[in-house]
This record gives C-alpha cells, structure tokens and sequence, in this order.
C-alpha cells in the first residue's frame, strides 16, 4: 500500500479529487439556481450564485482574453514546476500544497475556456442548461468562473464617531469565491506557514540538472 501512495499519485489523487469537487458543484450550481439566488446555511454562510469575468474572488483586472491567457500559461508553468517537484522527491506536504493552487487555478480555467460555449445565459428569471439547441452564451475563452460560497461573517455598521466611514454598512468577509479558489488560498497558505523556509531551496534544487 505504502508503495502505490507515490508523491506522483498523490499529487495526480489530488488533482482530480479537488477538479472533480469543483466541477461538481459549479455544475449542480449553474443548472440548478438563478443568477444571484441564494440558500441560507447559516447566519453567516449561504449559498450565493453569482459569476465573474476577472480572478479569484471575483477581482476585475484587465481584459478577459488576457485573463483567461494569463491563466492558461500560470497552469503551464505550475505543472512544470510540479512534474519537477515529484521527480526530485521534494516533501510530500509541499507537493499537495502545489497540487492545491494548480488544480484551483486549472477549475477556474475551464470556466473561463469553456463554460460560455456549454451553458445558456444565467439569469435571475432562468437557469442555465447544459449544451443549449441556440449556443452557449458566449464563444471559448470568454466564459464567466462560477462563485456560489459566502461567508458575511460579521454584518454591522461603523460607528458613527469613525472618520470617513462612520455610519456606513459594512460585513466582514463579503468576497463570494468557489471551491478552486478555496484550494488556491489552502495551497498558498500553507506553503507560507509550513514551507516558507523550503521554497527557495525547492527553487534550486529543480534548477539543478
């Protein structure tokens, strides 16, 4: 057993089980919910769907072609230095946490690749369905990522005493993210606590032949 839990299969076990999640739930999520409806969990929890054009997190920067290029090539790149990572028998931790922020920023890609062309248009009055008769809702490489996952933490307002923003509404953790950038924020995070000290000599290690 010990012998077929190699750092290669982990991370391949890695790869797919987070892909599979993702894709599951966007998929549950796009066919199955309104643009911008939602399902109460908790006070501080709800199922919220909405789609963004930009990053993680649902930031704007740039253009969309660009972005989703932008994301293409970052995978690329990752999966060389992953492939690199297993071959010289780096920790098996370091090697989960790269598999983590791969296969996020890989979910989120094929949102942008391909959902436009495989979904009809979301709306608050209609559901997306899957390979609509009409054409998707936008060509490839122009699709929207999927977010579903809110967390209004602490919803209050400032106090009125507070320069600037005194009296004004304000909830703690208002960011509506999806299941990829989870794994993406896991990934490098514990990198920085766990492996910051392993990073460079990692980088140096795969730079040797």
């Amino acid at each position: 057993m010990g012998n077929f839990f190699t750092k290669g299969r982990i991370a391949l076990i890695t790869i797919f089980t987070v892909l599979f999640i993702d894709q599951f739930i966007k998929i549950w999520v796009k066919t199955h919910m309104y643009w911008h409806e939602s399902y109460r969990v908790t006070d501080w929890f709800y199922i919220l769907f909405t789609e963004n054009n930009g990053m993680a997190f649902g930031m704007e920067l740039f253009g969309k072609l660009f972005l989703t290029s932008f994301r293409i090539v970052a995978v690329a790149v990752i999966a060389w230095y992953l492939y690199r990572f297993v071959k010289h028998g780096l920790k098996t931790g370091f090697i989960v946490c790269v598999s983590l922020i791969l296969t996020g920023a890989l979910g989120n890609i094929i949102d942008s690749v391909c959902y436009g062309v495989l979904f009809s248009e979301s709306t608050m009055s209609m559901r997306a369905t899957f390979l609509p008769e009409g054409g998707g809702y936008a060509p490839w490489l122009y699709g929207k990522v999927v977010d579903m996952f809110y967390f209004p933490i602490i919803e209050a307002n400032w106090p009125q005493w507070m320069p600037f923003v005194g009296g004004e509404h304000f909830i703690f953790f208002s960011p509506i993210f999806n299941f990829a950038d989870a794994a993406i924020s896991c990934g490098i995070i514990a990198l920085l606590l766990f492996y910051s000290k392993y990073l460079n000599d990692s980088y140096q290690l795969i730079k040797k032949k």
